[in-house]
């Protein structure tokens, strides 16, 4: 199934770097090294070229508030902040809740909630942060028997790590490996479990995640309440070691959102998130604990109301940089400004290499997006043969323009008249069973789509 994909941003924004710096790999200038002697005697900025290549190619860890490549203004413009909306909503709230936050890849989720957890520290809660992707097979159906027990899983692991011991003194994992062996009825599956690490193999293999889920089916309820037990009990015991009866516990449960089928099996999965978080809401809530998911911006489109099923909480949202104003296909001055700011942290001679305005070109077309900014920055690069060529004009960035656009096509006709349609009116003009969108920060939808 291929998904079509467009960028229109409106609306007050968040966007988190992440850390990209040179390390390993060789760029190339033709087909020699950028390195040799001789291309650099004729290119003397071929290394410094070499160097922001890497930088643009190499995914190192996620960026903290810290690090000083973070660009703070990047993800609080305007009056709208959705970490710290969801910070004052943990601490309104009584015992358990849950809260969702969304926004397409590449936005900073992960980064933002990072500092979303030095923000509630400092409040002096307790924090845990795991990332889905560690526990669970994310390119194949999820049910609720699966996802609880690999949030499970994911706190029992953080709490042995910060306090090198786990409640009760068993791990989640040896507590669900007995529960599947003596309370379900699943005599063929229970008897291959000894031995099986079932973390590594509810991440990596198919055929165990399946086995799982059809033999939670019978007993989802059970279950979700051994779940719930461990989670509060992780609570209670966070509070004892903490002396604070009182203490806040918070989970963030990252890389929701990238749970997504391959080929035919793509709507099937987008359809089980969707009755994960509609159909199993109830069991999303934990009492005592806060959990904090990530979820996929089509969720709130295919089935809006997700927030009110979990408690009342709205899904905040974290979007693209805005390189347009509102609603039109102007260039936001402020928005093209923070990505140029963003290069400055990491290259601050970036104006020997670009022209401000061709810059500016490659953000746009990029439409906010910071991970295929810096693509279409590094398909520039190797094109340089010699230092008359720079900085690089608006013409000179084309090709990298051209060769980004190429990989959308073909376009299917019907497709061409909704994404027409959707650049004149800016608003959502798909069926929903066709559509997931990237929504925007003012509360408008439809700030990008993608459509199958």
């Amino acid at each position: 199934m291929k998904f079509l994909c467009l960028a229109f941003t409106q609306g007050t924004l968040g966007l988190r770097l992440r850390r990209l710096q040179g390390c390993g790999g060789c760029a190339t200038l033709g087909h020699r090294p950028w390195s040799d002697a001789t291309e650099t005697d004729r290119c003397p900025l071929a290394p410094t070229l070499a160097n922001n290549s890497r930088r643009c190619t190499t995914r190192l860890p996620i960026v903290c508030p810290s690090d000083p490549f973070y660009v703070a203004q990047v993800n609080c413009q305007g009056d709208s902040d959705a970490i710290e909306e969801i910070a004052t909503e943990i601490e309104w709230q009584d015992g358990g809740g849950g809260c969702l936050f969304t926004g397409q890849r590449g936005t900073g989720k992960s980064t933002e909630l990072k500092r979303l957890k030095k923000r509630l520290e400092d409040g002096g809660t307790v924090v845990f942060y795991a990332d889905l992707s560690e526990f669970l097979l994310l390119t194949k159906e999820v049910e609720i028997s699966d996802f609880l027990v690999s949030v499970a899983g994911a706190m029992s692991e953080r709490v042995q790590a910060v306090y090198g011991a786990s409640p009760g003194g068993r791990s989640y994992w040896d507590r669900f490996g007995e529960f599947m062996q003596t309370k379900v009825d699943i005599t063929e599956f229970a008897a291959r479990l000894p031995g099986v690490d079932i973390k590594v193999a509810l991440k990596s293999d198919p055929d165990f995640k399946r086995r799982v889920q059809e033999a939670a089916r019978g007993h989802v309820a059970q279950l979700a309440r051994e779940a719930h037990d461990f989670l509060a009990e992780a609570v209670l015991f966070v509070r004892e070691r903490k002396s604070d009866p009182a203490c806040k516990v918070v989970l963030l449960i990252d890389s929701v959102e990238r749970i997504r089928g391959v080929g035919s099996e793509a709507m099937a999965v987008y359809e089980s998130v969707c009755n994960l978080f509609f159909g199993h809401a109830e069991l999303l809530r934990v009492p005592l604990l806060h959990i904090v998911y990530t979820i996929p911006p089509y969720l709130s489109v295919l089935g809006p109301g997700a927030g009110a099923l979990m408690g009342g909480a709205v899904p905040r949202r974290l979007v693209s940089t805005h390189v347009f104003k509102d609603r039109s296909r102007d260039p936001d001055i402020e928005g093209l400004a923070v990505l140029r700011t963003v290069v400055d942290r990491r290259y601050s001679d970036w104006s020997r290499l670009f022209d401000q305005k061709a810059l500016d070109q490659l953000a746009i077309s990029s439409g906010g997006d910071l991970r295929e900014f810096f693509r279409l920055i590094r398909l520039c690069l190797p094109a340089v043969r010699d230092d008359s060529q720079l900085p690089l004009s608006p013409i000179a960035v084309k090709a990298a323009e051209n060769a980004a656009r190429s990989e959308m096509l073909p376009i299917p006709g019907e497709h061409l008249v909704w994404l027409q349609r959707i650049a004149r009116t800016h608003d959502i003009c798909l069926e929903k069973d066709r559509l997931y969108a990237v929504s925007c920060g003012n509360g408008r939808e439809a700030c990008g789509l993608r459509g199958r």
